[in-house]
């Protein structure tokens, strides 16, 4: 977040927009909240909620027993912890930020579709279904959740995924966020942005935080995905999420069983778990 603040205050745009997952998908949420609260302070920068806040905010809910449902959610409840009582403000983050150029133009942004905020827009998504989770269709619609940026038409609409400051899960370990610009001779154009950033440290943030040994099995996939700049937590919850919350297989067991897939352990070792 850091490095994309340095890039910012060089290009110098009118409006941010921080496109939700702010905390709970990495080790250093506190710091990355209050980092936001700070700009929007002092810049006036616009936040949206992503499901990430939203998991969190459920930990506000009466607690569930020890069990495979809290082990599920364990990384949820730790950064609850590390919150420490700032947790309800997430709840007043709106899901939507709309903004429009001089010409009426829409620009839209969510954090997945309207639909939901867990409901994402791929590579692989086709026009039509696209069509409904953009509805009422604007100029600009702008997504993130995927971790994969991507830009294309969908009819008139400029459909713009911003991909990840913090976890990219394209194959590129470069972060990504979007730039938006609108001028009356060309209207909307955008750009997708990569920067190079302490990328090493992260991994250390995994440790020195305490979550990689606080926040569960899970981080261990957590922080696999980012050694591979390539998602695994999909990858569990369609193979083993179900099994786990019926006991039929161990968390940790099944975070094990992802570690031995050919393609995943090449990037198993310590600091994280080793086979």
């Amino acid at each position: 977040m850091r490095r994309v603040i340095a890039d910012l205050e060089e290009w110098q745009p009118d409006e941010v927009v921080v496109d939700g997952d702010i905390v709970n998908r990495g080790p250093l949420s506190t710091d990355c909240l209050h980092l936001v609260w700070a700009k929007q302070r002092e810049l006036g920068w616009h936040i949206v909620k992503g499901n990430h806040e939203d998991y969190v905010l459920e930990c506000l809910e009466p607690g569930c027993p020890p069990g495979p449902e809290f082990e599920v959610r364990q990384y949820a409840h730790w950064t609850y912890e590390q919150l420490n009582g700032e947790v309800p403000l997430l709840a007043a983050l709106p899901n939507e930020y709309v903004t429009y150029a001089p010409d009426g133009s829409e620009f839209r942004v969510v954090h997945g579709s309207m639909r939901s905020n867990r409901d994402g827009i791929y590579t692989f998504s086709k026009d039509e279904e696209i069509r409904e989770q953009i509805a009422p269709p604007p100029a600009v619609f702008v997504t993130a959740h995927t971790h994969r940026p991507l830009t294309r038409r969908v009819d008139e609409t400029l459909v713009v995924n911003v991909g990840s400051v913090g976890a990219p899960f394209d194959g590129d370990e470069r972060l990504s966020y979007g730039r938006f610009t609108w001028n009356e001779a060309n209207g909307w154009q955008s750009e997708i942005v990569r920067l190079d950033y302490d990328w090493q440290g992260v991994e250390e943030d995994y440790v020195t935080s305490g979550f990689l040994a606080g926040g569960g099995p899970l981080t261990q996939l957590m922080l696999l995905e980012h050694r591979r700049s390539s998602g695994l937590i999909y990858r569990w919850a369609s193979r083993y999420q179900d099994a786990v919350l019926k006991g039929e297989i161990s968390l940790a067991e099944s975070v094990r069983q992802i570690m031995q897939d050919e393609d995943v352990r090449p990037y198993v070792g310590p600091p994280g778990w080793t086979l």
